[in-house]
């Protein structure tokens, strides 16, 4: 059995395994936990991040305005399901106001790194690059440099420092919508110097895992077993009713994160509900966050469905491990 590393979380939300279920993932039959209005001017809630804080949790959620602006908003909850969300986008901080110039911002992930909470986004800089901030407290919130030239997509941090360094997933990419997609890795001494760039894994052309052939991007943070990195990611198929985004998982090597261990032929969840098919973007499921325990293994995962509203499954470390092992992508 796997073993995941890090702090155990007894009050991770959590359902059991449906009988007879065959897919390593499953739902929350309450979903969706956040509705598209639940904001008063939010057109689509979407693509978040939520962490364990203090005695709950905190999130950094992508609210979608009525103007269909797109920025990123924080929230706050005491069980990780029911969510009280800002009704103003987060006012950043720092030195530079070259950096802190808006064009918009977009899809968070949030990763503690010793003492400070990180948040990395789609900045739009000229194009879309990686935003990063800290924060120690969800209130005040200090912009760092952009991580790398536009264009670029889904920069996840891992959630220690590598042989040393910061390290980060990221899927460079164009101006329009991506046609293409492949996850690389970086690393930094000081999260604003950037090199070090390692090809991780690229799209799947053949027909054994057709789900993955238009491009695939970093999901949630890195989780840490004794195996290696667990990955969730998404991946892409381009159909003639349009993209179709699924889940899949990997296993990274950990002391070198571009070294691919383990990758899963068939996904894990796509898009098959209601709420998941249906939205301002149809057929999409898009994981940017989890929450796991190290006691039990399970781990809860946050997605966006459609484009609109924000879902929630479930799995387990050796749910994965498995899956992967038996459907292994060569």
């Amino acid at each position: 059995m796997a073993k995941i590393i890090g702090n155990s979380l007894s009050n991770l939300p959590w359902q059991d395994k449906p009988e007879n279920y065959k897919m390593p993932v499953w739902r929350y039959t309450e979903n969706p936990i956040i509705q598209r209005y639940q904001t008063p001017t939010s057109n689509s809630i979407f693509n978040s991040a939520v962490i364990p804080f203090e005695d709950g949790f905190a999130g950094v959620f992508r609210c979608d305005s009525l103007g269909v602006s797109m920025d990123i908003y924080t929230g706050f909850s005491k069980d990780a399901i029911h969510w009280e969300i800002s009704h103003e986008p987060i006012k950043f901080v720092g030195d530079d106001p070259e950096i802190l110039k808006r064009e918009y911002r977009y899809d968070p992930r949030v990763c503690k790194i010793e003492d400070r909470y990180y948040v990395t986004w789609c900045n739009g800089y000229h194009g879309p690059t990686i935003g990063i901030a800290y924060t120690e407290d969800f209130k005040t919130f200090v912009q760092c440099e952009n991580a790398f030239l536009p264009y670029n997509r889904n920069g996840v941090l891992f959630p220690r420092k590598i042989n040393g360094k910061f390290a980060m997933l990221s899927r460079p990419s164009d101006t329009g919508h991506t046609p293409f997609g492949d996850i690389f890795y970086s690393e930094s001494p000081d999260l604003e110097y950037w090199g070090h760039h390692r090809y991780v894994m690229g799209t799947y052309r053949g027909d054994a895992s057709a789900w993955q052939s238009t491009k695939i991007g970093p999901g949630p943070v890195p989780i840490e077993t004794d195996e290696g990195w667990l990955l969730i990611y998404h991946g892409v198929l381009n159909t003639c009713n349009g993209f179709v985004y699924r889940m899949g998982c990997a296993l990274l090597d950990i002391d070198q994160p571009w070294k691919v261990k383990y990758r899963s032929k068939f996904y894990i969840l796509g898009p098959t509900e209601l709420y998941e098919q249906n939205g301002d973007v149809p057929n999409v499921v898009f994981p940017c966050a989890t929450l796991s325990d190290s006691d039990t293994g399970r781990i809860a995962i946050y997605y966006g469905c459609a484009d609109t509203v924000v879902g929630m499954a479930f799995t387990t470390v050796d749910e994965l491990m498995n899956w992967m092992k038996k459907n292994p992508l060569n």
